[in-house]
């Protein structure tokens, strides 16, 4: 499954739980060079009465349900509401609230593409989820989120790792590879070496 983001303009939020914001824009090219044509994702949507509402692309976080689609000429406007009887959907609730959640970013298949230059065009793709994301951060940000925790005494898990690459823009299953087989050279990164230099050596090789 692909993923593209999209900065979060919350139109609506309300105490009970509804949301409305623009999932994906037409016509933006995306850090990773896709562009989406206006109408790609008029099949995908067409007698559709819902879609999944995550956090993070993560299956296991549900966090509510997208139940209203519209195309305009920005691009598909969804509606939708937070599951507020569960954590993930009050959790969900409060950091956008908060503007600590800013973006959404959809998981779809591409059905068909045509590459114009060096960019991709979307011409049709099937829409799989629409997720929560936190606006991705650069590489230097991540290096000093993880920096830190080595600072608190305290040195990343193997999932707030996976996270940190996640909201650095990687996919999930880039951040799962980078993860599982790096953290060990990060964890032995406390008894001398600099992290940030494996952190952007890493950053620097997923990026290629």
């Amino acid at each position: 499954m692909n993923e593209l983001d999209f900065t979060l303009d919350a139109k609506a939020l309300d105490d009970d739980g509804h949301i409305e914001g623009l999932a994906a824009g037409y016509g933006n090219l995306d850090h990773g060079g896709d562009i989406i044509l206006p109408g790609a994702i008029t099949a995908s949507i067409a007698g559709r009465k819902s879609v999944p509402m995550l956090m993070y692309h993560d299956q296991k976080r549900p966090a509510g349900v997208w139940t209203h689609f519209q195309e305009t000429s920005d691009g598909l406007l969804v509606k939708g509401r937070f599951s507020m009887s569960t954590t993930t959907g009050r959790e969900a609730h409060g950091l956008v609230k908060d503007g600590a959640i800013g973006g959404l970013s959809i998981g779809y298949r591409a059905i068909r593409d045509r590459m114009v230059g060096k960019a991709r065009h979307l011409v049709e793709v099937a829409l799989h989820e629409v997720s929560l994301v936190t606006i991705p951060m650069n590489e230097k940000a991540l290096i000093t989120s993880v920096k830190s925790l080595i600072a608190a005494g305290q040195m990343p898990s193997l999932s707030q790792f996976e996270d940190f690459l996640r909201e650095a823009g990687f996919s999930k299953s880039q951040a799962t590879a980078i993860a599982g087989k790096g953290l060990a050279p990060l964890l032995r990164s406390e008894s001398g070496s600099d992290p940030s230099e494996f952190l952007a050596a890493l950053a620097a090789q997923a990026r290629t």
